[in-house]
C-alpha cells in the first residue's frame, strides 16, 4: 500500500498532492457555480413556471441523500484522486446532456450524481496530504480555493449566460474536462478500505451504525448540524438573492445576483483564513457563534435598498460563513480518519447538509410558490438561521 506523501510525513503544508487537488478542485466548483445560472435561464425559457427554479437544485440535493450510503465506500475503497476523477466524469457527462436539450432538471441530477461521487473524496484526501495538526490550515487553503472558484464562477455564470446560454454550458464542461486532467497529477495515495462492501442491505446497516455513534459524540453532533445549516441556508440564499435583485434592486439579468454571490464567496475566504489563524481543532465548536451572526445578518436584507450596501452585507455573511463551517469540517475530518474512513465520514456530513439543503430549498419553493414577499422570505430565514444556531451553541455549552 503506498504510504502518505512526504509532505504529510515531513509536516508540511505544501506538496505536489496538494497543489493538484486545488487545481482540480478550482476547475470542478468553478463549472459547479457557472452551470447553475445556465441551468436556470434554461428551465426559465422553456416555460417552466418561476417557482420550479429551486426545483431544479432539489434534484441535484436528491442524489446527494440517495447515494450517501455509497458514495462513501466509493471514496475509501480506492485512491481519492481517481473518486475525484469519475465524479469529474459524470459531471461532464450530466453537462453535456443539458448542451444536448436532454431536460434540464435529469441533466443536473446527472451532474449531481457525479457532485455525490466526487464530494467525499475532495475533502478526504486533506488527511492524507496534511498531518492532524495542519488539518484545519489546509481546510482553510482548499475553502478557499473552491470559493475563489465560486466568486469566478458566480460571476462568469451571471455574465456568460446573459451572453450565450450554450457558451456557457460548454465552458462549464470544458472546466470539468480539464478538472478531470487535474486529478490525473494527485499521487495514488493510501486506501482506507481495499474491500468495501455495496451491497444495499450491508450499505445501510453500516451508514446507519456510523451516524448513530457520531451523533453519540457531542462535538461531532454540533459539527455535523452545523455544517448541515450553514450548506442549506447556503443554498436557499443563492435563490433568495437571485429573486430579491429584481424585485428590490430592480435590476435584471444574472450578472448582478452573480456578483453578489461572489462577494459572499470573497467573505467566505476571509472567514476561512481567520479561522485557520485563529481556531485550533481542538476548540472548532468556539466556531458555532459565527452562525448566528450569519442569520442576523441574512434578517438585514430588507433594510438593504441599494447596491454598495448589498455587497457590504454579503461579505459580512460570507465572513461568519468561513469562520463556521472550516474548523467544524476539520474535526470531522479528523474523527473519520482516526475512525472508519473519511470518505465515509464526508458521506455522512453530505447526508446530513443535504437533508438540510432538501428541506430548506422545499420550504423556499413553497412560499415562492404563495408568493410571499421576498422581504418577508430574507428575515424570517435569517430569525431561522439564527435561532437554529443559538440553539446548537446551547446545547453544546449545556453538554
Amino acid at each position: 500500500m503506498p504510504d502518505s506523501p512526504r509532505g504529510r510525513r515531513a509536516g508540511r503544508l505544501w506538496s505536489a498532492g496538494l497543489f493538484a487537488t486545488l487545481g482540480s478542485q478550482f476547475l470542478s466548483a468553478l463549472a459547479d457555480n457557472a452551470l447553475i445560472f445556465a441551468a436556470l435561464v434554461v428551465v426559465r425559457r422553456q416555460s417552466y413556471p418561476e417557482w420550479s427554479g429551486p426545483l431544479l437544485q432539489e434534484f441535484f440535493i436528491v442524489t446527494y441523500v440517495l447515494l450517501a450510503p455509497f458514495v462513501g465506500a466509493f471514496a475509501d475503497a480506492q485512491p481519492k484522486g481517481r473518486a475525484m476523477f469519475w465524479g469529474n466524469a459524470v459531471k461532464l457527462a450530466g453537462t453535456l446532456a443539458m448542451c444536448f436539450r436532454v431536460n434540464p432538471f435529469l441533466s443536473y441530477a446527472i451532474v449531481g450524481v457525479g457532485a455525490a461521487a466526487y464530494s467525499p473524496a475532495k475533502y478526504g484526501i486533506l488527511t492524507d496530504l496534511v498531518p492532524p495538526a495542519l488539518l484545519v490550515k489546509a481546510n482553510g487553503v482548499l475553502e478557499s480555493a473552491t470559493i475563489a472558484s465560486i466568486l469566478l464562477g458566480a460571476v462568469a455564470g451571471g455574465a456568460l449566460t446573459d451572453w450565450s446560454i450554450t457558451g456557457a454550458i460548454v465552458i462549464a464542461a470544458a472546466c470539468y474536462a480539464a478538472a478531470m486532467l487535474g486529478t490525473l497529477l494527485i499521487p495514488k495515495l493510501k486506501v482506507a478500505r481495499a474491500h468495501a462492501n455495496f451491497a444495499f442491505a450491508a450499505s445501510i446497516k453500516n451508514i446507519t451504525t456510523q451516524i448513530a455513534s457520531l451523533l453519540k459524540a457531542r462535538d461531532l453532533r454540533a459539527a455535523l448540524i452545523g455544517t448541515g445549516v450553514f450548506w442549506g441556508a447556503g443554498a436557499a440564499l443563492r435563490f433568495l438573492v437571485i429573486a430579491w435583485v429584481p424585485a428590490v434592486l430592480h435590476i435584471q439579468g444574472t450578472s448582478t445576483p452573480g456578483y453578489l454571490t461572489g462577494m459572499v464567496a470573497a467573505g467566505i475566504a476571509v472567514g476561512a483564513v481567520l479561522a485557520g489563524r485563529f481556531v485550533k481543532l481542538k476548540s472548532a465548536r468556539r466556531a458555532i457563534p459565527a452562525g448566528v451572526l450569519l442569520g442576523v445578518g441574512v434578517s438585514l436584507l430588507p433594510l438593504v435598498k441599494t447596491l454598495p450596501e448589498a455587497f457590504v452585507l454579503m461579505a459580512f455573511v460570507g465572513t461568519c460563513s468561513g469562520f463556521l463551517v472550516v474548523p467544524l469540517d476539520a474535526l470531522l475530518q479528523q474523527h473519520g480518519n482516526r475512525n472508519s474512513g473519511v470518505g465515509s465520514l464526508i458521506a455522512i456530513q453530505n447526508l446530513f447538509e443535504n437533508l438540510c439543503m432538501l428541506v430548506l430549498m422545499s420550504a423556499y419553493t413553497g412560499v415562492m410558490y404563495a408568493r410571499v414577499p421576498v422581504n418577508d422570505i430574507a428575515f424570517w430565514f435569517g430569525i431561522l438561521i439564527a435561532i437554529s444556531m443559538a440553539w446548537l451553541a446551547s446545547m453544546r455549552m449545556k453538554s
